[in-house]
């Protein structure tokens, strides 16, 4: 799905990532690492934390769905799958501990016929 459909107004949006991946706002504010203020106060939700966090769990998720056929298996293997050679950390994990670049090289690695 394109990246903007998760947008408002320049701002991603929790209930619009909730709504495609069938949670709540409480739980992909939970798995970005973020506390329930960063999407409930509008000045939280507008913070460069927040909005990179989204966004990143966006980009990841993104890169995700054509391999797995849809957003919402992608997301849930996001939340749950443990990465060899991260300390069987998952990718949701690494996201919280501000390592989303690390999972976007490995997502393409994989993707490029290494790590298999």
């Amino acid at each position: 799905m394109n990246i903007l459909a998760f947008s408002d107004k320049a701002l991603f949006q929790p209930r619009l990532l909730a709504e495609e991946w069938l949670t709540t706002q409480d739980e992909i504010a939970r798995t970005a690492g973020l506390g329930r203020d960063a999407i409930a106060r509008k000045d939280r939700l507008a913070s460069a934390k927040t909005q990179t966090r989204l966004r990143e769990m966006v980009e990841i998720i993104n890169r995700l769905t054509p391999r797995f056929g849809s957003g919402l298996i992608a997301y849930a293997w996001f939340r749950s799958e443990p990465l060899p050679g991260f300390g069987g950390l998952t990718p949701a994990r690494l996201l919280q501990d501000g390592k989303a670049a690390a999972v976007m090289d490995y997502i393409d690695a994989v993707d490029a016929g290494g790590f298999a």
